[in-house]
């Protein structure tokens, strides 16, 4: 039987279009690949035609639109069969409250403060629950008839725009029928708002800025055991072997949590033929660089962001920075560092979109400051100033205090934090951003539980703030090379060396070997394909800043009234993303690529939130980007530029493709658990959602991997199946540098996996623009370089533009 913790994962988007029946029909193609888990996204009852699951409105049932639980054992009966388990996604921080699905929330709605449930959610009940989901205000809302009472069920119920159904407080359903709708709302515990006013007055906690996702308080003991019942069922029935815990730094106390979830599985007594082992726990934890993760959280590690983070920079070469971020500043006439665009997103989204949220954790600092005697003199203006000027420069998702944060980590931030925050602070405020920041560290004068709120309120802000300002803004808006803006990445860092690289893989063999490795997910901006073929660029600068300048000019007829910035973004996605085979004269191929690119520059343009925004979009200044894309993809109006543009992704190709076997390689022979998100054992050049969602054409796939036609398909088939043969060498053996010399050392990495007298060894090239464009015979581009033990690289890797050599089975 298969251990709990997986050897390889395989992910599934389920939605009502992709059902467990479907995966059930996938399972001998999941097999063959040599995958050992299905990775599942929420399985539970989210709102009805959830493309994603994490609007759960019912987390105590598994979601009927995916077949339910019949279904969902047929799956897992399907999977057993072959030896092969499965691992879900839990959403513990927030559930989906819009469309009156939502049972909880309803009787909140319904009876207020008195409702059982309104422990379940974050609300402060100083005044009512404000509900932003109206168009306009509510005066002239009620004027146009918008809002009508309705019966349902047997029950009066608010009913707007036909889409939002309200519920009414039991003392007025004898009267709702013939009330004046405008006094009936007044009686309610809500208060119907427009939906311009939550960030200024929400005044319960929503994920980011969601107001259709509202945070549950999953540290409160009744929360957790209603909101996790169904997955400790399904565990001790032997149905799931672990879970991947989604957004687990919007908890009020992560590490507590955590160890909360480990204990409660490993009180469950399993099934005598379920998988071996303790339950496979991974989070989706965002690591900043060098930020550690404590290794007495109970988990197995992080969901992957941080090695896709670290696998990227290593295919970029550090010598395109300067010259890239030259080439940005002249086109975009904006800064060439991303720190301005950091601090200029930080600022604004706090004060706009953040606005409640960031006066309710002054409001809590305040009253943490008079309990304390000591802290006289310290003005709500002041702790407003110090707050406001810390998150601006708050170089982690948030801090854990002292219990959470791995041995000096917490501490290590702080420092990072003052002298950051140094510049901003008005003269002789310094002090108030020392006491805030003992606080945080779980010091300082004042009654413990205002302590405890107010920390948990700016750990709660802190990591919201990271999340859109940096990755949904700043990403947007700072374009010196668009491989460098995905989820959990640093913009401001060009590449990651060998050494740096190796002694990160060193650190998570000792101390995450059961940690996910990813490149690819439900949530990047680009395919792990389109940032390989951007990692290109780092490495000829010059060449590219040639190509660029050149469809510039080609494309002025089309690009007036454009901003140069986002006619540059769209030419690096244009070339990055290109189809497989997409000539410049296939009408039909080009026009599809042009709809998916207008697709992807309407949410980039919104979020970046400069020239348009989802809360006022500028659709004159679109239709301008818009008509842009299109033109420059259409063949009949840019023969120039699509000639130009193929021969240069033809030319860049082979690069791109080592590149891709390099992450590929990479992903499957480090320590860790290697996750593949679904379709892309093929070539991904998707874009941000929808795009990296479209549905996947496995027979295409079957194929391909049946004929080994697919150079990368096959790769991962022939690592997996090594994974198979040697699942405790990948599961516990050691990494082993092997150290390089030559003329070309900064282009291959090379180490051993070892355990108990087998070894595996990977060679794999780096950065292989100049020997892929290079005129020179392979052998004479890698010349003298070799491993220390004396074998010549070009020996071990030959003329192969994969640039991947594993020797297995060496003994020891």
């Amino acid at each position: 039987m298969t251990s709990s913790t997986p050897r390889a994962t395989y992910r599934f988007q389920f939605h009502k279009d992709f059902t467990f029946a479907d995966a059930e029909a996938r399972v001998p193609y999941l097999d063959d690949l040599g995958i050992s888990h299905l990775y599942a996204s929420p399985i539970t009852t989210a709102r009805s035609g959830s493309t994603h699951g994490y609007d759960v409105v019912d987390p105590t049932r598994i979601n009927p639109e995916l077949g339910g639980e019949e279904a969902f054992r047929s799956l897992v009966a399907a999977l057993r069969t072959r030896d092969m388990g499965v691992i879900i996604d839990i959403v513990p921080n927030h559930m989906g409250v819009a469309g009156g699905e939502n049972a909880w929330w309803n009787d909140v709605l319904a009876h207020g403060k008195t409702s059982e449930f309104a422990r379940y959610f974050d609300v402060d009940w100083r005044e009512k629950l404000v509900l932003p989901i109206l168009g306009d205000p509510l005066a002239e809302t009620l004027a146009r008839g918008a809002i009508t009472v309705e019966q349902v069920d047997g029950r009066y119920i608010l009913e707007a725009y036909g889409e939002h159904r309200l519920p009414i407080r039991d003392e007025d359903q004898a009267t709702a029928a013939t009330d004046d709708v405008a006094a009936l709302i007044d009686r309610q515990h809500y208060r119907l708002a427009s939906w311009r006013v939550a960030n200024d007055e929400l005044n319960w906690r929503r994920f980011f800025t969601i107001n259709d996702l509202a945070g549950l308080r999953a540290e409160d003991p009744i929360v957790f055991d209603a909101t996790h019942a169904l997955y400790f069922r399904l565990y001790a029935e032997g149905l799931i072997d672990g879970v991947r815990v989604d957004h687990v730094d919007g908890l009020t106390d992560p590490a507590g949590y955590c160890r909360h979830l480990r204990a409660r599985f490993d009180a469950i007594e399993r099934p005598a033929d379920a998988p071996t082992g303790p339950a496979y726990i991974v989070i989706e934890k965002i690591l900043a660089d060098d930020e550690p993760l404590s290794t007495d959280w109970s988990v197995d590690g992080t969901s992957g962001y941080d090695f896709m983070a670290q696998v990227t920079a290593l295919l970029h070469a550090p010598g395109g920075a300067e010259p890239l971020a030259g080439l940005w500043a002249d086109i975009s006439g904006r800064s060439a560092d991303f720190a301005p665009e950091e601090l200029r997103a930080r600022q604004e989204l706090l004060a706009w979109q953040f606005d409640a949220q960031h006066r309710r954790c002054v409001e809590a600092f305040v009253a943490l400051a008079r309990s304390a005697p000591e802290c006289d003199g310290l003005t709500t203006g002041m702790l407003h100033r110090a707050i406001k000027r810390l998150l601006w420069v708050f170089p982690v998702y948030r801090t854990y205090g002292t219990g959470g944060a791995a041995p000096g980590g917490d501490a290590r931030i702080r420092e990072t934090v003052r002298q950051r925050v140094a510049e901003f602070v008005p003269p002789g405020e310094g002090p108030v951003v020392d006491r805030i920041l003992s606080w945080l560290a779980g010091e300082g004068p004042g009654d413990t539980a205002l302590a405890a709120d107010a920390v948990r309120q700016f750990q709660q802000l802190s990591a919201p703030i990271a999340a859109k300002a940096v990755e949904d803004t700043a990403f947007y808006r700072y374009g010196r090379l668009l491989s460098r803006n995905d989820v959990g990445f640093d913009a401001a860092r060009m590449s990651l060396d060998i050494d740096a690289f190796h002694a990160a893989m060193i650190e998570r063999a000792r101390d995450w070997p059961s940690a996910m490795l990813a490149t690819a997910t439900h949530d990047h901006k680009r395919g792990e394909d389109v940032r390989a073929r951007l990692a290109v660029l780092s490495e000829v600068p010059d060449l590219w800043r040639a190509r660029v300048e050149h469809w510039l000019e080609l494309a002025t007829p089309y690009a007036k009234g454009v901003d140069p910035a986002d006619a540059y973004m769209l030419l690096q996605t244009l070339f990055g993303a290109w189809p497989a085979n997409l000539c410049g004269s296939n009408a039909e191929g080009l026009s599809e690529y042009a709809e998916r690119i207008v697709a992807w520059q309407e949410k980039a343009l919104r979020e970046a939130k400069l020239q348009s925004s989802w809360e006022a979009p500028d659709e004159r200044y679109e239709t301008l980007c818009h008509d842009l894309a299109r033109a420059l993809l259409d063949p009949e109006r840019s023969t120039a530029f699509l000639d130009d543009m193929t021969a240069f992704v033809d030319r860049i190709a082979p690069a791109a493709d080592a590149n891709s076997l390099a992450q590929v390689a990479l992903r499957y022979t480090v320590p860790g658990v290697p996750d593949l998100y679904q379709g892309t054992e093929t070539t991904d050049l998707s874009l941000v959602d929808p795009d990296n969602r479209r549905p996947v054409d496995y027979s295409v796939r079957q194929a391909m991997l049946a004929s080994a036609s697919d150079p990368k398909a096959t790769l991962i088939a022939r690592l997996l199946a090594l994974r198979r043969q040697h699942p405790t060498l990948f599961t516990v053996g050691a990494y082993e540098p092997i150290a390089i010399t030559g003329a070309r050392a900064a282009h291959v990495i090379t180490f051993d996996r070892t355990h108990h007298g087998v070894a595996v060894r990977c060679v794999v090239a780096l950065r292989s623009a100049g020997r892929c464009l290079d005129a020179t015979d392979t052998d004479g581009w890698w010349a003298d370089t070799a491993l220390s033990s004396g074998e010549r690289i070009a020996d071990l890797l030959g003329e192969s533009a994969a640039s991947v050599v594993v020797l297995d089975g060496a003994a020891r």
